[in-house]
């Protein structure tokens, strides 16, 4: 079998060797079946995934894939071809359509003997995981625990987030902010809520693949912004705004995913003027302010904390500090889109439940958040320098990739006329999981680059060890 061999394939062979192995005996492990089979290893993740869906086999994080008990064979298995008729109609039909493989590419799990320097959420060693099991533990004995909240949120919650948002004397109340369930869900709510479908969105480039996915979904046309080290580019903002007539601005001032840029400060007061004379909404994503490294500067205020205008409609994320699973944000804004990001968010999801929002009352409001956010700073500080030292040991041909003091990320150039889904592919093979550049671009990438981020790992050791691998990777790439 070679490794252009289709997954449909690959499944049946694995399938028939499944056979052979007792209930819950380990199979062979990712890279010895890439090895054996002489195929790609998203092959033989979308293999196991294949075989998964079935009950075949699960998979375990840390320990490996296992056969499973046989589930009886379901009934009624029908002809499932006239989908496609259906499906190829609706794309004719230029109706919006979800793109998410820049998303599933980080959201995916590699296989259990692969080095994770792709995800974006914190090993679950990083995570308060104890603190947030008390928490939920305690909203749970409330007497009203499975009530109905309001839509907007619960209101001890959302004054919570209008302080963190906007610091003591920001004019932002509980009555600007909206609970959603989660970062991502607040985008879509924005995205949908403040632009018709066919509209033009300004984004920055590269950006956030969810933001892109968003966008079109909701049948929006993403136009890039370039960023460099000082954030977005402002010099380049009004001529987008006026070439565009765009109405709408998506922006991360704050560690900018992937470049882990801040907005400087000259920029700041320039991206609101601008977006005033042009009548636009800017939507601030400040996903990671919760995640400032120990050594970091004083963080700049949200743009949202300096605008008296009501411009910036402001994202909140609890998820990366806290937990995959807490599927808690929110949307800040001033003025009547207030009402309009109200009104998409009941006629998507109702509301957040309200289990989640006493938990997270709960967990901000203990002493142990306040530990937590500190041993992460710490800890995310240490990882920043173990990347650092690891990219310089196992890739020294390559230019530095900038480590911002803040998020997780590393934006790591690659010398042009690079294959950089060639050279993830070749890392995957060797045992890492990195994340090539061009999901992060609205348009043709200007020059090739991978994504790499230092949260997901085990550990600092283990960091360095899925550098060294992508290092040999990039070395047998480059000889052969």
């Amino acid at each position: 079998m070679n490794d252009g061999s289709s997954v449909t394939e690959l499944t049946e062979t694995l399938r028939r060797a499944w056979e052979r192995y007792p209930t819950g005996e380990k199979l062979p492990s990712s890279r010895a079946l890439v090895e054996r089979y002489r195929v790609s290893p998203v092959t033989v993740s979308r293999a196991i995934g294949a075989l998964a869906a079935e009950g075949l086999v699960v998979s375990r994080p840390g320990a490996g894939v296992f056969r499973a008990e046989r589930r009886a064979p379901s009934r009624g298995g029908g002809d499932l071809s006239w989908q496609e008729v259906t499906l190829g109609a609706h794309d004719a039909l230029a109706a919006p359509r979800a793109d998410a493989s820049g998303l599933l590419a980080t959201l995916t799990l590699p296989p259990a003997d692969v080095v994770d320097l792709s995800s974006g959420y914190p090993h679950p060693s990083l995570l308060p995981e104890r603190a947030l099991a008390d928490a939920l533990a305690r909203a749970a004995r409330r007497p009203d625990a499975w009530s109905r909240p309001p839509v907007e949120g619960l209101p001890e919650l959302r004054s919570w987030f209008a302080r963190e948002i906007g610091g003591p004397e920001s004019a932002l109340s509980a009555a600007d902010v909206l609970i959603t369930a989660g970062g991502q869900s607040a985008l879509t709510v924005a995205l949908r809520a403040l632009a018709p479908a066919g509209a033009p969105v300004l984004v920055e480039s590269p950006t956030y693949p969810g933001v892109l996915a968003v966008a079109r979904a909701a049948g929006l046309r993403p136009v890039s912004v370039p960023v460099d080290a000082d954030g977005l580019r402002t010099d380049l903002l009004a001529d987008a705004f006026a070439v565009t007539g765009a109405r709408l601005l998506v922006c991360q001032p704050l560690f900018q995913n992937p470049t882990g840029a801040m907005l400087a400060a000259g920029r700041r007061a320039e991206v609101l003027r601008l977006a005033r004379a042009a009548g636009a909404f800017v939507v601030e994503d400040d996903y990671a302010r919760l995640l400032a490294h120990a050594d970091a500067p004083a963080l700049p205020r949200p743009l949202a904390a300096d605008d008296p205008d009501g411009v910036v409609v402001h994202v909140r994320s609890l998820t990366k500090a806290a937990s995959p699973s807490l599927r808690i944000a929110a949307l800040s804004a001033r003025g009547p889109v207030f009402e309009r990001l109200r009104a998409t968010q009941a006629v998507d999801s109702f509301f957040v439940p309200r289990p989640l929002q006493d938990a997270t009352l709960e967990l901000v409001s203990a002493p142990a958040w306040a530990r937590h956010l500190r041993s992460l700073a710490a800890t995310l500080s240490e990882r920043r320098a173990a990347l650092g030292a690891a990219l310089a040991r196992g890739l020294p041909d390559l230019p530095p990739a900038p480590l911002a003091p803040g998020g997780y990320l590393a934006w790591l150039p690659l010398p042009s006329g690079s294959d950089e889904a060639s050279v993830a592919s070749a890392a995957l093979r060797a045992g890492v999981a990195v994340t090539p550049g061009a999901a992060y671009f609205a348009a043709e990438p200007p020059a090739p680059h991978l994504r790499l981020t230092h949260v997901a790992a085990v550990s600092s050791a283990q960091l360095a060890e899925g550098v060294a691998r992508l290092g040999q990777a990039w070395a047998s790439l480059r000889q052969g």
